[in-house]
């Protein structure tokens, strides 16, 4: 007969706050193990008592089978002397908050809530706050750790006997569900005008109705407010556009099911298996060719970005009634994500015609994320809700000491897409999307949003980097922090070191960085640059050819100047004849562009990728003014297939003495536009020699350095082919290509860069 033994085993990672206590009292009851389990500071401790070899099965099983929510980290085992438990139970949580304590992010609704609010003879039948411990809020209604209702906004709805008895059951799926609620004792949801005044009736009812007659419908949700219209209706639409002042910028739509999402779109196996996820994000999927989706949805494009209803309210919303309904951010443009009932009234009066509220606080703002699948890896163009504040694990972060104990970095990130980067010993925190800092509003929520995952994660930070930009609003707010030691970081130094964070590299890389705008180390505009190095320290081997940006801002802003100033610099007098042929109706603001080049008033110089994207659009008649960021990129983009086919059919280009040039590609460029050639041919053309360009720089840098690692960031490789058959053509060269599936390339990624090198230069 086998000895009894005894073990303590501590798991840590994302395991507090997704049922992971229950799941280990089933197990351990199952297998007539003795013992106790409770949340510490450190994370999950399991003492268990029974024979050898069932305990070890018991410890496997907990390896190779992970509840869904959670995320183990590690798994520790010891010994330690036997108690004589009696059976297997749960305490109260002990310690407090550490270095090891993970906040869950949110989790869309399960299978089983969802089928309880549709079953009628079930307690929580239409219930739009309807969880479990396998779905709920987390992050959203979060004050403070450790995650129990008396540190969420659920502390203000007692639970009823139902609810509590649901709640002390160890065998129920709602033992110790913080925001287990139910219609008896849980938050209320309620319908109103633009003035604030209760609408009569049953909400479900009465919302369906409003939708369907093409009003506007601002939704209070699980991370903020969404604006909601009905997604087959065009002139809906087309209303909700021009009241939001949103005239091309695609707009996201929220499925009834999967099978709906297929009847407009292609999906994969993978974009099937993120959109049913408990992240629920905003998948970008190719449009179906004869489907019949309004085109206003995303003009322009042949993509849309799709979720599924992610929670109750979302559900009951939806019911039979809609495929799909438009759910866009509820906010005035540049203006962060509204939270709270009156202010939702305030600012979004005039918007919408009617308002869904409820009265359950939200705590943390937080976005919808939005993703792709590119070449069968999840590619981040917004990391937010279902992700955050789930940490990052990176290599060799933090390891700067003061006093003996570690330091708390913090990334500030940049200007526009914003997020923070808390770092600590071995765990990235990247916040939740914050978005422009222009504003005063941005700026407060960003304050906001930062003091809330300091007093969460327990951290004050004792190094602040920040982007190096002497303008940038995002510098200003690190300098107003009072930190003892700031670190300035390179914007494309930063880009670079974020790709090398998450894919765990340290040493010396190539690294490709493409994007619209960063400040250089010479003063100038960079954007298209082949960097070598690693955390302490970079050289900058290739950059694109400089190029006039006559006007700064409005050349950003109107692609077409951008198009006139490369060809008038470049061609001289025949671009400027050039510039007239094609932009006929522009003559007089030529002729302006031309002096302001000649006098270099105004017109700083640029290497940027986002600027050469720009003037091609507009040279190609695709997109003339960026109504919003990249637009007239992204409309260039999708002109071509989004795979790469595994060959390149380059224009001339030249790669010499640390720059790469255009001028060739112009000229051909020119010639193919003269001879009619198709736009999506000469689209294809121009990309492929973005690709073969890059590479003949790369293999020039490894043959001067042996360096063999390239990692590939900046927001330009939000672009599908251009990464694919980057990916693909330097890995056909022998390259170890490294690219971004954790965090977005553009700047809403750039903090974890700034907080990694700032941690590696703390003397």
């Amino acid at each position: 007969m086998e000895q009894t033994v005894c073990r303590r085993v501590l798991v840590t990672g994302m395991v507090q706050g997704v049922g992971f206590r229950p799941y280990i009292y089933k197990l351990a009851v199952t297998m007539g193990l003795k013992g106790i389990v409770y949340n510490s500071g450190q994370g999950v401790v399991i003492k268990v008592e029974g024979i050898l070899s069932r305990i070890e099965e018991f410890i496997n099983f907990i390896h190779a089978h992970p509840l869904q929510l959670a995320h183990i980290a590690n798994v520790n085992v010891n010994t330690f002397p036997g108690q004589g438990f009696k059976d297997f139970t749960i305490a109260v949580s002990k310690g407090g908050v550490t270095d090891k304590t993970v906040v869950p992010p949110d989790a869309a609704t399960c299978a089983q809530c969802r089928r309880e609010i549709l079953d009628s003879v079930d307690r929580h039948y239409r219930y739009p706050f309807t969880n479990c411990t396998g779905c709920g809020p987390r992050f959203t209604i979060l004050k403070e750790l450790p995650y129990d209702r008396t540190c969420t906004s659920m502390v203000s709805f007692p639970m009823c006997e139902s609810c509590v008895r649901e709640y002390n059951d160890p065998g129920d799926r709602r033992f110790h569900a913080q925001p287990v609620a139910c219609p008896v004792c849980g938050p209320k949801v309620y319908l109103v005008d633009q003035h604030g005044n209760k609408i009569k009736g049953d909400w479900v009812e009465q919302s369906r109705l409003i939708l369907s007659k093409g009003k506007i419908l601002a939704v209070k949700g699980l991370g903020g407010f969404h604006l909601a219209c009905n997604g087959l209706d065009n002139s809906a639409i087309e209303r909700l556009r021009r009241l939001k002042k949103r005239p091309a910028k695609p707009l996201a739509v929220m499925c009834r099911n999967l099978d709906v999402v297929r009847k407009y779109c292609l999906v994969t196996t993978k974009e099937a298996e993120l959109l049913c996820s408990p992240a629920a994000p905003i998948v970008v999927l190719p449009k179906r060719s004869a489907s019949s989706l309004p085109q206003a949805l995303s003009p322009g494009l042949n993509t849309l970005g799709v979720m599924l209803s992610y929670t109750p309210l979302h559900i009951l919303l939806m019911g039979r009634c809609f495929d799909l309904l438009v759910m866009t951010s509820g906010n005035k443009g540049g203006l962060p994500l509204v939270t709270d009932n009156a202010s939702a009234l305030a600012q979004l009066q005039g918007v919408a015609d009617f308002f869904l509220l409820h009265d359950r606080e939200i705590v943390n703002r937080c976005d919808d994320t939005v993703v792709c699948i590119n070449e069968n890896k999840t590619h981040f163009f917004r990391r937010s809700r279902g992700f955050v504040p789930e940490p990052l694990m990176v290599p060799g972060n933090n390891q700067g000491h003061r006093g003996g104990k570690d330091i708390a970095v913090l990334g500030v990130g940049g200007d526009m897409k914003n997020t923070f980067c808390l770092l600590r010993p071995g765990q990235a925190y990247l916040s939740q999307h914050i978005g422009s800092l222009d504003k005063l509003e941005g700026q407060n929520a960003w304050h906001s949003a930062l003091q809330r995952f300091c007093h969460l994660l327990g951290v004050k930070p004792r190094a602040v980097a920040l982007d190096m930009h002497p303008d940038y609003y995002s510098a200003a707010l690190a300098r107003e922090l009072e930190c003892p030691t700031l670190i300035n970081v390179q914007h494309h130094h930063s880009h670079m070191a974020a790709c090398m964070a998450e894919n765990g590299l340290n040493g010396k890389v190539i690294g490709v960085v493409l994007d619209g705008t960063g400040y250089g180390l010479d003063g100038e505009i960079w954007g298209c640059e082949v960097l070598s190095g690693g955390y302490h320290a970079f050289a900058r081997e290739f950059h694109l050819q400089y190029l006039p940006l006559p006007g700064g801002e409005y050349a950003v802003n109107n692609p077409w100047v951008t198009a006139v100033a490369y060809l008038i610099s470049m061609f001289g007098e025949q671009g400027y004849e050039k510039a007239e042929q094609i932009f006929p109706d522009r003559r007089k603001q030529i002729g302006i562009i031309v002096k302001m080049i000649n006098s270099k008033i105004n017109t700083p110089y640029t290497s940027s990728c986002g600027r050469l994207f720009d003037a091609v659009s507009a040279l190609l008649g695709v997109c003339r003014e960026n109504t919003y960021d990249g637009q007239a990129a992204v409309q260039l983009g999708e002109m071509i297939p989004l795979y790469y086919q595994g060959e390149l059919d380059p224009y001339p280009y030249t790669v010499n003495k640390g720059v790469m040039g255009v001028s060739i590609l112009f000229s051909s460029i020119m010639h193919d536009r003269a001879r009619s050639v198709p736009p999506e041919q000469i689209a294809k053309r121009f990309h492929d020699t973005m690709v073969a360009m890059l590479a003949c720089a790369v293999q020039d840098v490894r043959a001067r350095s042996g360096l063999n690692r390239v990692v590939l960031s900046g927001g330009c490789w939000h672009n599908r082919y251009l990464l694919a058959a980057s990916h693909g053509f330097l890995a056909d060269k022998g390259f170890d290509v490294y690219v971004h599936n954790k965090v977005p390339p553009g700047d809403a990624g750039i903090s974890l860069g700034q907080a990694v090198i700032a941690c590696h230069n703390i003397t």
